[in-house]
C-alpha cells in the first residue's frame, strides 16, 4: 500500500513538472517573438540555429538564462515586456534542464 501510495504521490509531483517543460520549449520554439530557436541551438527542442551561442555547449543555469530573457544580453533582444513571468520562468527552467542532452 505505502509503494503504491509513493508512486501515485510521484505521479502528481511531476505533472506540474511535465506541464512546466512542454510551456518552456513552447516559449522556446514559438511563443516568444523572435522565437529563440531562431537565433539559439538546443538539441531538445529540434533548434540548431548558430546566431546566438548554442545553449547545449553554454548549459546556462536557470538563474543566468532567466537574466538573459529578461534583460537581454549582446543583440539579443530583451523579453521582461513580451513575456509573462510564468513563461519567463518555464523557458528558463526547460533550457536549464535540457541544455547539454
Amino acid at each position: 500500500m505505502r509503494r503504491l501510495l509513493a508512486a501515485a504521490l510521484a505521479c502528481v509531483a511531476a505533472a506540474p513538472l511535465a506541464a512546466q517543460d512542454d510551456l518552456g520549449r513552447k516559449v522556446f520554439t514559438e511563443i516568444a517573438q523572435p522565437p529563440c530557436k531562431l537565433c539559439h541551438t538546443l538539441k531538445a527542442a529540434g533548434a540548431a540555429a548558430t546566431v546566438g551561442p548554442s545553449l547545449d555547449e553554454l548549459r546556462p543555469d536557470k538563474a543566468n538564462a532567466s537574466e538573459a530573457v529578461r534583460k537581454g544580453i549582446g543583440v539579443m533582444p530583451p523579453y521582461a515586456d513580451k513575456l509573462t513571468r510564468e513563461q519567463i520562468d518555464a523557458v528558463s527552467a526547460y533550457v536549464a534542464k535540457v541544455a547539454g542532452e
